[in-house]
């Protein structure tokens, strides 16, 4: 009874203890009084912290007392405010955040997590909305755009194929909101143009070996973030309508487009959805001759459609569907006549005829993810969930390739699951940081198959798993440290397949026909790092250091296709991985902002295409590729900025104990970019661009020819134009001129291939002018 008694009295004595807690609620919000989610509130004193929901509010039970709260975001300036608490049920204290003039651009593929570009210790290229809009007004394919804005990416093939267009000498892995559009089971070098630029909010692009999404980014990654709904309205949006033409030669060449937009919130929902439709005429080089249709971007017929709806579950739950379908065929009446590499007067070029086959391009790529996102799980931390597939078909150009002709398509199905966590830490005022950790699935189906039904590549089924932990750690607010590691598990299957014969480029006849190779299962396992350390107090000067690793297993669909062997376990199939060693350093004085790095990368295997005996095959001699890049922007009125970047790139592989170098599928000439961007008029814009090629010239001719990726690379200089005049807040005009001096120019493509059906010219001078109007 005694001590029933005792433990009755403590209850009442802590009752009065219980009861002196508040619960402190309130929102985060920008100058425009728009919410900022996932914002951080802290609680020094009481070494709390807590991140808000999507729509910036927040709400944590807090004893009573008087505590500094500091409220900080991505891109703003934190905001420090004294709150006395006192008994009572609930007290509201907003926060409003003025943006950060100095502090970068936000990102998230770098570590799955929001935050800026200072706080990633390795070389990121962001192109945002506005740029976006200037580019594709100039020429709307992504493969143009990026090869324009990235320093470090290869030249722009001018064809529907991204072969050779390689970041920092190796392969790329593009992603549309984190799902993987490349097939490196069999690279069709279709994946950069998966996706109609009017459907993008802005390009995320994170250069040298990267594991952090799994296989493929040898050379880095691109990431295609998809438009975000309106905030501010129930229903707004977009009308565009548009048509282009070549100066020179016009007749058949003009072409058109459409698109509208639309997006909105209402209560709880949010939703983007777009279409766009293109149809391209004729392309002509300087001189007004049609260019060669061969994988060419003439008569483009292109579809988009783009669907985002979000729902917002409570104050820490949302749930988020994508949708977005493309379409880009080829309907011409045109078949290439070839010239003869290496003379000038001579290239191919189209003519009237009929083609073969069925029209190439990309017939379709449906991309769906579904995004389920919690805040606060347990304790403070957040948990991203990615449900993905892709279902994506390209088909090639009808050739004698394939004994008895053939055009064949590449096929590929992936599912994918992604399980991300984020775990926030606070050791002390001057000691922060985070855990990011998960498991990524996904099953990958890709195989060729001929339109007549023959199968050239047998379906390889991938299943990958792999988890993976990342840490960052910020010391004295400045110092960050990042460091992680993933484990990759890829199990392949393979089923039994017969050979397709196919032409011998050196006798001109065909061989390996009917080769029967027994399927299997082939199975790969390793360990890829990551560290790096960047320090950022210094406005004049912010240093980064870093080593990264990638996975990938290159391009095993051309293996299987050149098989001799009678069994899968009697194929050389091992994977590539590559070790990333990179310093660099942004800085800022007043209106210049400067950028730069320089990085080595090695692998022991290579993943070069090379022609032995008239085949092709890979090369898996070690590799080390080495570069550097520079890059700058000056204000040197508020309405007139210039800017210039340069990249160079060079690379060799190991055969025999010497070096040789790497052809130009791989290594591109040193790239330069400079441009002048001047507003006459408040609502007016102009801006005049330069891009210029230099020489690449590492192989002699072997009995008066060049092979493969070893043809001399010569220099070049195109300018373009850009204009955009606003009638008003709804209206504007844009007009593009790309090579506005008309330059005659052979593609970097066209010159290292070395063959004369591929030596194909640059566009000549391109018009467009846009209609758009904003509601």
């Amino acid at each position: 009874m005694k001590i029933l008694l005792l433990s009755l009295a403590a209850f009442v004595v802590s009752l009065p203890a219980l009861a002196q807690k508040t619960v402190l609620v309130g929102k985060i919000k920008d100058e425009q009084n728009q919410a900022i989610p996932f914002s951080t509130l802290s609680i020094p004193a009481l070494k709390k912290g807590l991140t808000s929901n999507q729509s910036g509010t927040y709400s944590i039970l807090l004893p009573t007392g008087t505590y500094a709260i500091k409220a900080s975001a991505v891109g703003y300036k934190s905001k420090l405010q004294n709150i006395s608490l006192s008994a009572a049920d609930t007290v509201h204290l907003d926060f409003i955040l003025d943006q950060d003039a100095k502090l970068q651009e936000v990102i998230i593929s770098a570590s799955r997590k929001q935050e800026t570009l200072d706080e990633v210790p390795s070389s990121i290229n962001i192109i945002g909305t506005k740029d976006l809009a200037i580019q594709k007004t100039i020429n709307n394919n992504l493969s143009e755009i990026l090869a324009n804005t990235v320093p470090g990416l290869g030249f722009n093939t001018n064809r529907t194929s991204n072969l050779g267009q390689t970041m920092r000498g190796r392969g790329i892995l593009i992603m549309i909101d984190g799902v993987p559009q490349s097939t490196p089971l069999r690279n069709g070098a279709r994946d950069i143009r998966t996706i109609d630029p009017a459907a993008i909010e802005r390009v995320e692009v994170i250069k040298g070996a990267t594991a952090i999404y799994g296989n493929g980014a040898d050379g880095g990654l691109i990431n295609y973030i998809t438009k975000k709904p309106a905030s501010d309205k129930t229903i707004s949006g977009q009308t565009s309508i548009g048509s282009s033409n070549f100066l020179v030669a016009p007749k058949h060449t003009f072409g058109g487009q459409a698109g509208q937009l639309l997006s909105g919130t209402v209560n709880n929902l949010d939703y983007v959805v777009s279409g766009r439709y293109e149809q391209t005429g004729l392309s002509r080089d300087a001189n007004g001759d049609v260019l060669s249709p061969e994988y060419g971007l003439n008569d483009l017929r292109m579809w988009n459609a783009f669907a985002k709806v979000g729902y917002n579950i409570n104050t820490n739950n949302r749930i988020e569907l994508m949708y977005n379908y493309f379409s880009s065929k080829q309907n011409t009446n045109y078949i290439a006549k070839a010239g003869k590499y290496g003379n000038p007067d001579s290239a191919t070029t189209g003519i009237l005829g009929s083609r073969p086959g069925e029209a190439e391009g990309t017939p379709y790529n449906h991309n769906v993810n579904l995004h389920y996102s919690s805040q606060r799980i347990i304790g403070g931390t957040d948990l991203d969930v990615n449900l993905y597939l892709q279902d994506f078909y390209t088909l090639l150009s009808s050739s004698n390739f394939f004994e008895g002709n053939g055009q064949p398509g590449n096929l590929s199905k992936k599912k994918g699951l992604r399980i991300n966590l984020n775990s926030p830490f606070l050791i002390s005022d001057n000691w922060n940081g985070n855990f990011v950790y998960g498991l990524d699935v996904l099953s990958d189906k890709t195989s060729t198959v001929l339109t007549d039904g023959r199968v050239s590549v047998p379906e390889m089924n991938m299943r990958n798993l792999a988890p993976y932990l990342q840490l960052k750690s910020v010391f004295l607010q400045n110092l960050i440290f990042k460091a992680g590691a993933r484990f990759e598990n890829i199990n392949i299957d393979v089923p039994t397949y017969s050979t397709l014969a196919t032409r011998n480029y050196n006798t001109g006849g065909y061989s390996g026909g009917g080769i029967v190779v027994k399927g299997g299962a082939l199975n790969y396992n390793a360990f890829v790092f990551n560290a790096g350390l960047r320090y950022n107090k210094l406005s004049y000067f912010k240093p980064f250091i870093s080593f990264s690793q990638s996975f990938s297993i290159g391009d095993l669909g051309l293996v299987l296709r050149s098989a001799t062997e009678n069994t899968l376990a009697d194929i050389t199939t091992k994977a590539v991985t590559a070790n990333n060693y990179e310093a660099g350093f942004s800085s800022t004085f007043g209106k210049l902002n400067i950028e730069g790095a320089a990085y080595i990368s090695t692998s022991k295997l290579g993943a070069s295409y090379v022609f032995v005996n008239g085949k092709a095959q890979i090369a898996r001699s070690p590799e080390r590729i080495y570069g550097l890049e520079l890059a700058a922007d000056y204000a040197l009125l508020d309405e007139l900025t210039i800017g210039a970047s340069y990249s160079y790139t060079e690379g060799k592989r190991k055969i025999n104990d010497k070096e040789v170098y790497l052809g130009g599928d791989r290594i591109g000439p040193p790239k330069t970019t400079a441009y002048v961007s001047y507003s006459p008029l408040s609502n007016w814009l102009l801006r005049v661009q330069m891009l210029t090629a230099g020489n690449r010239k590492r192989f002699d001719p072997v009995n008066g020819k060049y092979s493969y990726g070893t043809g001399p690379m010569n220099t070049f200089t195109t300018f373009s134009f850009f204009s955009n005049y606003s009638f008003d807040k709804s209206s504007s005009i844009q007009l593009g001129v790309e090579n506005i001096l008309n330059k005659d120019y052979f593609t970097i493509p066209s010159q290292w291939m070395s063959d004369s059906l591929s030596y194909v010219k640059g566009n000549g001078a391109r018009l467009t002018l846009n209609y758009l109007y904003k509601f």
